[in-house]
């Protein structure tokens, strides 16, 4: 290829899109274009004459696929990363003269940088579009409104919680387990500036160290043995413009505590693996059912992450004290699972008297469970006494008609009933026999007898 033709082929590969860059037969550079120049930043008058095994060295490219085309003698596609991000698709194709001998490489350059980061951000979209799924609440959490609540204590706590929501002070709800904690820490998120965003929640106490951490704070790829190779984002990234509900706070180990006293201070964070910080823009809410001044006192945990998310104290009252909610409540339930299950029932008003006296350990959410589960299993239209499981049951008082047993018989069945309504509540011996003071393996032995004289 001469001067004069080259001069006549250079304003039409000046017009392409895509880089091309012709060798001769022996890796010598005859010309490029100016998309190469634009794609590489190479510039034309530095390469042309020059050998390809010269330009390597030089340091201009890092591997010479028209070399690689003079070799094999055959087309060769690489991808390559050039300025230490943009990646870039060169494709060398020989072209053969009438006697089958190689005359010239034509390589086309195509920077698919844009390709890419669109594919990524397409992904991290499906990421964050499924994790938001995972971690929002569900019914029928979500579908208990706040008007039901009608107690005075119960009342007092709302009222604060709605006056603080348009601010971004630090609150931690404490109460019981199944007390309603998620239902105000949603309820401050709705009368705030930032309901338009998302709402996640994420129970401590319900993952392993390792696995909260990567949910928290997301990592980079390569950060951990299985971890994606293209990362994930954590909750503090998917949660940006809304709240983040950390539920049960007193659980979180100690280490993570300490990275989160980042977070409370700063906003920022650091994901795993990664060596830059990341700015967060969230919401922070806590619950926990612990005492936390307790937790602190014995150091597990930190004094200083206790204050700065303890701003606004708001401590809901168990169901036991919050009588005059019961029958809403159930009222409430009843008509939700009805029209879940398409099954119509009513409460007996003896029933309700004894729902009303019942203590209700587990609060709110085993009034939510045992609604639907008297619901499904009763077999009348009306819901009686008789319906109702034995740890509803009144208890008799001595002296009165139909006492049974000596006292140990009394203290053995009591004990019982604390027992199974704990795992009832909690579904795993582990946190069941936490809840009630007493080592696991007490737990699952009384269990494993009271089915033993069962089946003798």
């Amino acid at each position: 290829m001469d001067k004069l033709e080259l001069a006549l082929l250079q304003p039409v590969l000046d017009t392409l899109q895509d880089g091309v860059y012709i060798t001769d037969e022996n890796g010598l550079t005859l010309t490029i274009n100016r998309a190469y120049e634009r794609i590489t930043g190479i510039q034309r008058h530095k390469v042309v004459g020059k050998h390809m095994t010269e330009l390597v060295k030089a340091g201009y490219i890092s591997k010479s696929v028209s070399l690689e085309v003079i070799r094999e003698q055959e087309p060769v596609t690489l991808v390559q990363t050039i300025h230490d991000s943009r990646k870039i698709v060169v494709s060398g194709n020989p072209m053969f003269n009438e006697q089958g001998e190689l005359q010239y490489v034509i390589t086309n350059v195509r920077d698919i940088t844009e390709l890419l980061n669109a594919k990524h951000a397409q992904e991290q979209l499906e990421q964050i579009i499924n994790t938001r799924q995972e971690y929002s609440l569900k019914a029928p959490d979500t579908a208990l409104d706040s008007s039901i609540i009608l107690s005075n204590r119960s009342q007092a706590c709302y009222e604060l919680a709605e006056r603080i929501a348009p601010t971004l002070v630090k609150v931690l709800i404490q109460g019981e387990t199944g007390t309603g904690k998620t239902l105000l820490a949603q309820f401050i998120h709705q009368h705030s500036e930032r309901s338009d965003g998302p709402f996640i929640s994420l129970n401590c106490a319900a993952m392993p160290e390792g696995l909260i951490e990567a949910e928290l704070f997301g990592y980079v790829a390569g950060a951990f043995t299985g971890a994606s190779n293209r990362g994930k984002d954590g909750l503090l990234d998917i949660a940006h413009g809304g709240t983040l509900f950390l539920d049960e706070i007193g659980d979180l180990p100690l280490a993570l505590q300490a990275k989160l006293l980042k977070v409370v201070e700063e906003n920022r964070f650091l994901p795993l693996g990664a060596t830059r910080f990341k700015d967060t823009n969230i919401r922070l809410i806590t619950a926990t059912h612990h005492d936390l001044k307790e937790a602190v006192s014995r150091g597990r945990f930190r004094e200083d992450l206790y204050y700065r998310l303890c701003v606004v104290p708001i401590t809901l009252p168990p169901l036991r004290q919050r009588k005059d909610e019961i029958i809403p409540l159930l009222n409430h339930y009843l008509q939700f699972f009805a029209e879940q299950y398409q099954v119509t029932k009513q409460l007996d008003p003896e029933a309700v008297e004894r729902l009303i006296n019942y203590s209700w350990p587990g609060n709110v959410r085993e009034l939510m469970n045992l609604t639907e589960r008297l619901l499904l299993s009763a077999t009348g239209e009306t819901i009686g006494p008789n319906d109702l499981p034995a740890e509803v049951q009144p208890t008799l008082q001595p002296g009165e008609p139909g006492i049974a047993g000596t006292l140990k018989e009394q203290v053995a069945a009591l004990e019982k009933r604390l027992i199974t309504t704990a795992l009832q509540q909690h579904r795993t011996t582990r946190a069941a026999a936490a809840s009630l003071g007493i080592d696991q393996s007490t737990l699952v032995k009384k269990s494993q007898r009271w089915k033993t004289d069962v089946n003798q």
